[in-house]
C-alpha cells in the first residue's frame, strides 16, 4: 500500500516491482491512474515475478551483475525486458535467462531490535528485507527498540543485518503501523480496507493524503491519530523459541 501512496502523491517516476496494491483489498487505484491515465503524472513501469525482481537484489547484495534463471523462460514478462536477457550456459547445457541486478540508492528496514551500531535482530517473515538490506548503497535501519550490544551478541544468527551495512540507525516503536512486527504489533487491516474505498477517486486520495500524512506534523500524532488502535494491536501473549546454547 505504501508504494501506491507514494505513486499517488506524485512523487514516483519509475517502479521497478513485481506487484503494487493493496494487500488486503486488491488493486493500488494510484497506481493505476499513473500508469493508465498519466495522473497525477505518467510513471514508468519495469515488470517483474515475486522471484526476478528477489534475484536482482541478491545479485547486487552478492556485488554481481546479474543471476542466472529459468524462471520466466517463455513468459509474457521477459519479452523485450530491460534488465533479464537470455544467456547461453559456458558449461553446454541449456540456455538461461541474466537478471541484472537492482542497487538501491537507500533501503528502509523496520526490525525488532537494534543496538546502537545498527546491528539488528529481525525474526518472522523476512520477505526480501535481508536482501534489500546487502543491495543498497545506503540503509537505514528503524527499530521498536534499541537495546544494549550484549543483547544482540547473546543470539548473534537473529542478526540478519550486520552494523558495517547500517548508515543510520532510528529507535520508532510502531514504525511499520499499521502492518504487523511479530511479537510487537498485529496487523491492522481496517486502514488498509479503508484506503482501498478511499482512494478510488483522485479527490478520495487527496482527503486521505490530508488527514493522514499534511495535517500530521510528526509520527506521534500520527500514533495519536490512529486512537486507541495502538492499544488493540499490541502484541502481549509471549510464545518464546526454546534457548539456544552458544557455550564453546
Amino acid at each position: 500500500m505504501a508504494f501506491d501512496q507514494l505513486i499517488a502523491a506524485g512523487t514516483v517516476a519509475k517502479v521497478v516491482a513485481a506487484w503494487v496494491g493493496n494487500v488486503a483489498g486488491g488493486s493500488g487505484y494510484g497506481f493505476r491512474r499513473a500508469y493508465e491515465q498519466g495522473v497525477p503524472r505518467r510513471i514508468v513501469m519495469e515488470d517483474h515475478s515475486n522471484f526476478t525482481v528477489g534475484l536482482a537484489l541478491k545479485a547486487a547484495a552478492m556485488g554481481l551483475p546479474y543471476l542466472p534463471t529459468f524462471t520466466g523462460i517463455g513468459g509474457d514478462i521477459v519479452r523485450g525486458h530491460p534488465r533479464i536477457r537470455p544467456v547461453d550456459d559456458p558449461f553446454g547445457g541449456p540456455s538461461l535467462l541474466a537478471v541484472a541486478a537492482v542497487k538501491p540508492d537507500v533501503a528502509i528496514i523496520h526490525v525488532q531490535r537494534a543496538d546502537r551500531e545498527g546491528n539488528a535482530h529481525l525474526w518472522g517473515n523476512l520477505g526480501l528485507t535481508v536482501e534489500a538490506a546487502f543491495a543498497a548503497r545506503r540503509t537505514i535501519v528503524t527499530c521498536e527498540e534499541i537495546v544494549p550490544e550484549e543483547v544482540i551478541r547473546s543470539d548473534p544468527n537473529r542478526t540478519v543485518i550486520p552494523g558495517f551495512l547500517t548508515t543510520a540507525v532510528v529507535e520508532e516503536p510502531g514504525g511499520a503501523l499499521p502492518s504487523s512486527v511479530q511479537g510487537y504489533w498485529r496487523r491492522d487491516f481496517e486502514p488498509f480496507l479503508r484506503y482501498h474505498q478511499i482512494s478510488r477517486t483522485p479527490d478520495g486520495f487527496q482527503a486521505w493524503l490530508r488527514e493522514w500524512v499534511l495535517d500530521l506534523p510528526d509520527r506521534q500524532a500520527y500514533l495519536q491519530h490512529m486512537g486507541d488502535a495502538t492499544e488493540r494491536l499490541r502484541v502481549r501473549d509471549r510464545r518464546l523459541a526454546a534457548a539456544a546454547n552458544f557455550a564453546p
